[in-house]
């Protein structure tokens, strides 16, 4: 007996994550190439980082990054002006039976990462795993 999937605590399809996989590389070529008819597009450097289908695969959303975090806002605004000519591209290459409707959205994991990485450098945090390591060395209860 089969059984259902159920969306909750579930992740995500095979299907889902090869459609997503296949709209991503798709994206990049395009945008790589400047195949769109939008010269301000053409001219901006744009990662895309990932994509997710809904289950239904009817939506893509692209989590994307302008090279070097600048010009989000414009970065954004292009691809929404774009997005129906960035859908029939898409459509093309997938054999899907209908193209995904497409959404952008700025892919803050990088802004996380750096975040991260200046807390780690600040001195309290570094005097913190100083002191967790050296309690570990001073283990009365250790062998050495």
């Amino acid at each position: 007996m089969a059984r259902n999937r159920s969306s909750r605590g579930a992740g995500p399809s095979q299907r889902q994550l090869r459609v997503g996989e296949l709209i991503r590389r798709t994206l990049s070529e395009v945008l790589a190439r400047g195949d769109v008819h939008d010269p301000e597009l053409n001219r901006l450097s744009i990662t895309v980082a990932e994509v997710r289908a809904t289950p239904d695969l009817k939506t893509a959303t692209a989590y994307v990054v302008p090279l070097g975090g600048d010009a989000r806002e414009a970065t954004m605004e292009a691809l929404e002006r774009n997005r129906a000519e960035l859908r029939r591209i898409v459509a093309r290459t997938l054999t899907l039976k209908f193209a995904p409707e497409l959404r952008f959205a700025y892919d803050e994991t990088f802004d996380r990462m750096d975040h991260m990485r200046e807390l780690l450098n600040e001195d309290r945090v570094r005097r913190d795993v100083a002191t967790d390591e050296g309690e570990d060395d001073d283990d009365p209860g250790a062998q050495g």
